[in-house]
């Protein structure tokens, strides 16, 4: 592998020698050193073309000269891998958050109804007796007052809680399981994680989620609930487990 990177060096220095005003050279593959460097130039232009597209060709062949004859070096060596790696997070990140923007606007087309159908809900929630709004706006009920102590973000508690969508329809319950779960406070959705540190153990709240605190636009594929769909739970802190 060491000798294959040391000859993809040295066949693209030779191109680089190889250029004239014109462009490159075409010489004739005469001998199997000849195809197998040719192959190996050829492999490395693909890959490059493949993932850096971008690439100033003439920087890229200066600065694999300057490599090797150790001369005219623009950038310290031991500032080249952070500039690397720099620019292809960056480059990563934009990717990401132009699939996400276009996930969201896929998923906004096909199930905007959920969406508006939640805000309804909560609109119309929000001044029925006993329902309080905390800020991000999510909206909660006491069912009963605990009066244990609340946990904190790095809390793990045990619940027994019960999940339905907006409409009732059951999605997920340990209370039909018949046995109560555990889990990190920042481990869960948002609504969950803000509602839970509200609660002290011993108290039984229900939540009403906004889909930006729930799920939003991506749940678990193939489950009972949809993207942007608002979620109803009763939750009951049974302890925090130490």
């Amino acid at each position: 592998m060491k000798t294959l990177k040391i000859l993809s060096l040295a066949t693209i220095a030779l191109l680089a020698v190889s250029c004239n005003k014109n462009g490159v050279t075409n010489k004739p593959l005469t001998t199997q050193i000849d195809s197998v460097s040719y192959s190996i130039g050829l492999n490395m232009g693909q890959q490059l073309r493949g993932g850096f597209e971008e690439a100033n060709i003439d920087l890229y062949i200066q600065g694999l000269r300057n490599g090797l004859d150790s001369t005219n070096i623009l950038i310290e060596k031991e500032k080249v891998n952070a500039v690397i790696q720099g620019y292809f997070k960056k480059k990563q990140e934009a990717e990401m958050k132009a699939q996400q923007e276009e996930a969201l606007k896929k998923a906004e087309e096909e199930f905007g109804e959920n969406k508006i159908a939640g805000e309804k809900f909560l609109a119309d929630n929000i001044s029925k007796e006993g329902v309080e709004t905390t800020e991000s706006g999510l909206q909660y009920i006491v069912m009963k007052a605990g009066t244990g102590e609340k946990p904190v973000p790095a809390s793990k508690v045990k619940v027994h809680y019960h999940g339905t969508l907006i409409d009732g329809t059951v999605f997920d319950s340990s209370v039909d399981r018949g046995e109560p779960t555990q889990f990190g406070v920042s481990q869960v959705i948002k609504g969950w994680t803000e509602g839970l540190q509200l609660m002290s153990v011993g108290s039984k709240y229900k939540f009403f989620i906004p889909q930006e605190l729930a799920y939003g636009a991506t749940p678990r594929p193939g489950g009972v609930i949809k993207p942007f769909a608002a979620l109803v739970f009763e939750v009951e802190l049974l302890e925090i487990v130490k």
